[in-house]
């Protein structure tokens, strides 16, 4: 049997590319959740560790152990007078270099005075109810919304997803540091404790921004045409098999908003993205607007 040659199927782009969706995010100027100004203090080319103690002044020394020391010295094999910076996730960093080395610890003497940058972007706060997901899909959650800039992520604890246990929990920090560090953000993203939806109604309350991922709701790209940026606002995502009838009509009628995220059934960890990554594109483009 003689095959039939198909054509290409070439899609059909044109209208997708909708002037409206560009006007949304017009004077976007970078894919970064903070001002140009403060981004290019925060990246530095050396590298970087974390430590909840800075040295206060220049020439003042701190003690540098655990896994920041182990990978400094086992993984990066740096050694004496090798330049590295420090930074504590509240906005403080310094340079500085490796005075001595033994068999516990590394000593570091800062070149420099304390840099602190402030946090300029919309403090956007992730509840998602992931505490059943498999496979390293929380992980995979917990680490793109450390890196798009979220400044905190809650568990959020539901009918259909009703614990997460400890021991992922105390992984779940790990991975947040190692992302922040890996993207270079000097602000820690919170992970707080698993919270019931009855304990997250007030602070939906009392958000003048607040979404709830809906199938088949508003678009969300429609709903932030009518919208200014607020100082912080709330992302809520159901979990796998979507949140019930009535924890839904909780939540909306706190004051959260329902918005839809295209015509597909999304998986948890990527509605949450598909939110979050829109939300802080939408809201560092009204930033460079008002500036």
């Amino acid at each position: 049997m003689r095959m039939q040659m198909l054509a290409p199927i070439r899609p059909r782009f044109g209208g997708l590319l909708n002037p409206s969706w560009f006007n949304t995010f017009r004077g976007l100027r970078a894919l970064s959740s903070s001002s140009s100004a403060s981004a290019n203090q925060s990246r530095g080319g050396l590298p970087r560790f974390f430590s909840e103690n800075l040295p206060t002044t220049k020439g003042s020394v701190v003690r540098v152990q655990g896994d920041e020391f182990w990978h400094m010295t086992k993984v990066l094999r740096l050694g004496i007078n090798d330049r590295v910076e420090l930074f504590n996730g509240k906005g403080e960093l310094i340079e500085g270099c490796i005075e001595r080395i033994d068999r516990y610890g590394i000593d570091f003497v800062a070149l420099e005075d304390p840099k602190f940058i402030l946090s300029q972007n919309t403090q956007w706060h992730v509840f998602a109810a992931f505490g059943s997901l498999k496979g390293g899909r929380a992980d995979w959650l917990v680490e793109k919304c450390t890196e798009l800039g979220a400044s905190s992520v809650t568990p959020l604890l539901t009918e259909r997803s009703s614990s997460i246990s400890e021991n992922r929990v105390d992984r779940l920090q790990r991975v947040v540091l190692a992302a922040t560090k890996q993207c270079q953000r000097l602000h820690e993203m919170i992970l707080n404790p698993p919270m019931k939806i009855d304990d997250l109604l007030p602070t939906v309350s009392q958000s003048t921004l607040s979404f709830v991922a809906v199938a088949e709701a508003t678009p969300l790209v429609s709903a932030l045409t009518s919208l200014r940026i607020q100082p912080s606002g709330l992302i809520i995502v159901g979990p796998e098999g979507d949140f019930t009838e009535k924890e839904l009509n909780l939540i909306t009628g706190s004051g959260a908003s329902a918005v839809g995220l295209g015509p597909h059934r999304l998986r948890v960890e990527t509605a949450t993205m598909a939110l979050l990554a829109t939300l802080m594109l939408w809201s560092d483009s009204q930033q460079a607007v008002d500036s």
